[in-house]
């Protein structure tokens, strides 16, 4: 033990590198001596007595470049004038700091390239597509995205990857090592700077705001792509379509339409998913877990974004407004839906079975069922199955007995908020369904069908007793009771 300490010492005060900005005083230098340990450089006995190193336990060759090793947080680097200025970020001695954030920083260049987050300044740009960075190293690997360069590869799979940082933070996929701990809730990672993003969860820290809507975010990464809803850039285009994307992820995910590619399985069901997190939403589906709970009602849900959607019908929020009608809608896609099916009649989506057109692909995937006959949702109260969750779902109301939407007007209250909506018709008499033949208006679409057959004289219901025929089925039923002795309602 005398002997490895003589050696720390040796090294602790050997001359340092001339890339080291600032000499250190006489006191700094006792402090780093007493204070800052060198792990990997010396060789040691472990305890069975054979000689080993750190680079040749981790058998990682990134380990021999980066020999010196902070023993407190474990990153790592190649000069070991590099490690005692990245001490100081522990010990808080000669830290130069931000005077508009209070962030430090160990060495004054890193502190002069984090001016220009306040700044705004850019000096560096992309001579192909004229982006500006505040970093030159950024510039530089921004560049390989019109390059195609992936110079940096995984030994174990081949993976290649444009930044060497994502292939150590990838190489961690092979070895499972999460170094880093959540003291509060015990959640591990492979990487300090994930530890840091998600120490805010608990304390809700979003220190990145965006200028232009005051936003906040807790990381500058996501800050960076949501600026772009304002800029309207979309920097990531698909070679196969043409459409373009703010993020390469989303881009990524949307080339697995044109490829067909579906690498994530569920092993209850067999059912395949482009996405890994669409996988992990349908999972509840079989689990019924629903984590996103609505604090005013207490519902539900199994996605963040439909506890979201579920939100605006306490607030009567309906932000979407249609261009032709006036008639508004909570949900974005709800107005996509009300476009095609009302104004211009665009059903690009037909069956194969029976020819039907529907203006959206889900809802040709629901109908679909109606030939299969498939009712993969079940009621596990009392077993009965459905073709739709969204209809298992208000089922499932009939057992609880919950009725969450209440009406203003009467305080009668309903399952589902399409019932609600067409309940309001009575207080306020609207009709908005005409028919074209006569001009007679309804308040429910189903009423406008049932009405429309009596223009047709086609009879769809026959009583197989007496050959009558009737437009509804309701009417048949009543009338069979006349056969059975029953008589009509």
């Amino acid at each position: 033990m005398k002997q490895i300490r003589a050696i720390l010492f040796l090294i602790l005060s050997e001359p340092q590198s001339h890339l080291q900005e600032d000499d250190m005083s006489e006191e700094e230098t006792r402090t780093e001596q007493l204070s800052l340990h060198i792990s990997p450089v010396v060789e040691s006995k472990d305890q069975e007595g054979s000689s080993s190193s750190v680079s040749e336990s981790q058998s990682d060759t990134g380990t021999k470049k980066r020999p010196f090793k902070c023993d407190i947080c474990g990153r790592r680097y190649t000069q070991h004038c590099n490690l005692k200025n990245h001490y100081r970020t522990h010990t808080g001695e000669g830290l130069f700091s931000c005077e508009t954030c209070g962030k430090s920083f160990s060495v004054i260049r890193n502190l002069n390239r984090h001016k220009r987050i306040h700044t705004g300044e850019k000096p560096f740009s992309c001579q192909i597509c004229g982006k500006s960075f505040s970093q030159s190293s950024t510039l530089n690997v921004h560049k390989r995205i019109h390059t195609g360069e992936k110079p940096f590869s995984c030994q174990i799979c081949g993976k290649s990857f444009c930044q060497v940082s994502i292939l150590n933070r990838h190489k961690t996929i092979h070895t499972g090592e999460k170094p880093f701990s959540c003291q509060i809730c015990g959640k591990s990672f492979s990487r300090i700077g994930d530890l840091k993003e998600h120490k805010r969860i608990h304390t809700r820290e979003r220190p990145f705001s965006c200028q232009s809507c005051g936003k906040l975010f807790s990381r500058i990464s996501n800050l960076k792509v949501h600026k772009r809803i304002h800029t309207g850039e979309k920097p990531f285009s698909c070679q196969s379509c043409g459409k373009s994307f703010s993020q390469i992820g989303s881009l990524n995910l949307h080339k697995r339409i044109h490829t067909g590619e579906k690498p994530f399985s569920c092993q209850i069901c067999g059912k395949s998913f482009r996405a890994i997190s669409h996988l992990n939403v349908h999972k509840r589906i079989h689990t019924g877990e629903r984590p996103f709970s609505c604090q005013t009602c207490g519902k539900s849900f199994s996605r963040m974004s439909h506890l979201n959607h579920h939100k605006k019908t306490h607030t009567n929020e309906k932000p979407f407004s249609c261009q032709f009608c006036e008639k508004s809608f909570y949900r974005k896609d709800k107005l996509t839906n009300h476009m095609k099916t009302t104004h211009t009649g665009e059903r690009p989506f037909s069956c194969e079975t029976c020819g039907k057109s529907f203006s959206v692909m889900k809802d040709l995937n629901c109908h679909k069922r109606i030939h299969t006959g498939e009712k993969p949702f079940s009621c596990q109260s009392c077993g009965r199955s459905f073709s739709q969750v969204s209809t298992l779902n208000l089922h499932k109301k009939i057992h609880t007995g919950e009725k969450p939407f209440p009406c203003e007007s009467c305080g009668k209250s309903f399952r589902a908020i399409s019932h609600l909506n067409v309940h309001k018709r009575i207080h306020t008499g609207e009709r908005p369904f005409s028919c074209e033949s006569c001009g007679r208006s309804f308040s429910r679409m189903s009423h406008l069908n049932r009405h429309k057959k009596t223009h047709t004289t086609v009879k769809l219901f026959s009583c197989q007793s007496c050959e009558k025929s009737f437009y509804r089925k309701n009417n048949l039923s009543n009338h069979m009771k006349t056969h059975t002795g029953q008589g009509p309602l």
